[in-house]
């Protein structure tokens, strides 16, 4: 699996051009991208890999490329927010036929050796995802470009909006909370649900209830918690 998230995020995503440029969020460069049309646009020769490769560019010191590097940063951005939405809930489509099939045996032998975990998962998140008033969003320590194509080969697509998902690479999770905070406002309720410590810490820092994940037995019940309209 791992060997077709990097390859779907460097086929797709230009994950070769984006590994040392990593964002936070889709839309963290999209002030620099002029509203230029695509359609023709050739990614491949426009020069933005040969300047990717000094990387003082890219370093989290803040030093940023040119007005036009930038912009062909943002144009690859604005890309893949394209390609994840025409098909998070298509994937197969985006893999062509051959790699559809290898995929979908993956899946299945993952679902296997794992008591259907990933349907287990998506039965708590499609919950969420259905009611009017609640939305799920995805902080991860993977990097945006890989993290976004993981969310399309787990078939998670479908309930995680692009702009809902976020990378704790650079900044960590407490930060990325805040940011969501500041976005969707105080007045919300928050439930942090994860298996790890950085979360952990994280949601105690906000004070924001957390539920560990670390079992079925623990996915088994959020799942019932949520079916029953407890959470």
């Amino acid at each position: 699996m791992e060997e077709k998230i990097f390859n779907l995020a460097d086929t797709h995503f230009f994950f070769n051009d984006l590994e040392e440029c990593d964002q936070v969020h889709i839309d963290d460069v999209s002030s620099d991208d002029n509203g230029q049309d695509l359609t023709n646009y050739n990614f491949q020769a426009d020069g933005f890999h040969a300047a990717a490769t000094n990387a003082s560019l890219c370093l989290a010191t803040g030093v940023r490329g040119g007005v036009d590097w930038m912009r062909k940063l943002a144009f690859r951005y604005r890309r893949i927010k394209e390609v994840y939405n025409q098909y998070r809930n298509n994937v197969g489509g985006l893999l062509g036929p051959v790699k559809r099939e290898e995929w979908l045996q993956l899946r299945a032998d993952i679902e296997n050796l794992t008591d259907n975990w990933v349907t287990l998962a998506l039965k708590c998140l499609s919950i969420i995802h259905s009611r009017s008033s609640c939305v799920n969003v995805l902080v991860t320590t993977t990097q945006l470009v890989p993290a976004l194509a993981k969310v399309l080969l787990y078939n998670l697509g479908g309930v995680f909006s692009i702009e809902n998902i976020y990378s704790a690479t650079k900044t960590g999770k407490d930060t990325c909370f805040e940011r969501i905070v500041s976005r969707f406002s105080r007045k919300c309720t928050y439930v942090v649900i994860g298996d790890g410590r950085d979360e952990e810490h994280a949601a105690k820092q906000m004070n924001f209830p957390f539920w560990r994940v670390s079992s079925h037995s623990d996915l088994a019940a959020l799942h019932h918690a949520l079916d029953l309209g407890h959470l």
